[in-house]
């Protein structure tokens, strides 16, 4: 499972997936579905969008920015990915980081558009109950929050049941007939050599399994 946005996705204006290019406020992976972006921003109260930002962006400054969209709002919807990427700069702290103010926010939108979380923590269980034995399913993850479905999911399934003797029998599930469901194989991070040709691969990791 490759959980990262394609480059193409990212690279098209169209899309309105990135703050690099201006394009509408979409962010649909599945162009069907009528929930976009420029929904989520012009229509949902502010509450929600603090929680969005702060639940799928971990964005510290999720109350300041979503009051700032409100306002602008009241006056004019917001359409494009550059106006938004501008009144997120705008609301936020001048740092000297690399990393764009509007990142976070536009990771959060993405996410709530597509329920990509929610479609993780289904398909995890799903794939791998459809393995055969020494069957392997590996996830390449981008974010902390993907990640750590994806580590829960690993740690259960690899993990020995609790036990359920009574504490006066001298004997656990591990010693008779209980055993895990797979094998943990790989947990690797992008190389420094990786990145430094592929900066896209800067918070990658790849984890895997391998089913019994």
């Amino acid at each position: 499972m490759d959980l990262g946005v394609s480059s193409p996705q990212l690279d098209d204006a169209a899309r309105g997936f990135s703050f690099m290019h201006n394009g509408p406020l979409d962010m649909r992976m599945d162009q069907s579905q009528t929930l976009d972006a420029k929904e989520i921003v012009n229509k949902y109260d502010e509450s929600d969008l603090i929680k969005i930002f702060r639940n799928y962006g971990e964005e510290k400054f999720a109350r300041r920015i979503a009051s700032s969209i409100c306002k602008i709002r009241d006056e004019k919807n917001i359409t494009s990915t550059l106006e938004l990427a501008d009144i997120v700069k705008k609301s936020v702290p001048y740092n000297n980081s690399r990393k764009h103010p509007a990142t976070k926010v536009f990771q959060a939108l993405r996410i709530e558009v597509n329920q990509e979380l929610n479609e993780l923590s289904d398909a995890l269980p799903f794939l791998f109950d459809a393995l055969k034995p020494q069957g392997r399913l590996l996830a390449l993850t981008f974010h902390s929050l993907e990640d750590r479905i994806v580590k829960n999911f690993f740690k259960e399934i690899t993990k020995l049941p609790p036990d359920t003797i009574p504490k006066f029998i001298p004997i656990r599930n591990k010693d008779h007939h209980e055993e895990t469901k797979a094998n943990v194989i790989c947990n690797f991070v992008a190389s420094a050599e990786e990145i430094e040709v592929n900066p896209r691969a800067r918070s990658a990791r790849l984890r895997g399994v391998e089913k019994k």
